[in-house]
């Protein structure tokens, strides 16, 4: 690691979610944070991510969608949203925030720093 990645490291607050195989492929959980609620998401080649759990139609639970290939299906009107980016699959618009996730030694952090445009 450099002295930049290093410092870099430092200043960020990473915070331990849980283990990669407390989440089914194809699945999520839930993180609690004081800006809301945040779907960490594991896909079926063990690829992490995490939105805001609210889908940028009407608000539903894309922790309760299923995962395809690196989208989610927001169970109440089946938006698909790009997991990597937050932004809905076309001909439907709007996204949702993402965070920073990464897994180490097969446990997940994450930063509660969203990133990208954020619903309504």
């Amino acid at each position: 690691m450099s002295t930049a990645e290093a410092m870099r490291e430092t200043t960020e607050t990473w915070i331990e979610v849980g283990r990669l195989e407390d989440i089914p492929r194809r699945g999520a959980r839930v993180v609690k944070a004081p800006g809301g609620d945040i779907a960490v998401f594991r896909t079926v080649d063990d690829e992490v991510f995490a939105l805001r759990d609210s889908c940028p139609h009407k608000g539903g639970p894309l922790s309760q969608g299923i995962v395809h290939d690196r989208k989610v299906a927001c169970p109440l009107h089946d938006w698909k949203i790009h997991l990597d980016s937050g932004e809905a699959v076309a001909p439907d618009e709007g996204c949702t925030a993402t965070y920073p996730v990464r897994v180490k030694d097969g446990v997940i952090y994450l930063r509660l720093e969203p990133h990208g445009c954020e619903e309504g």
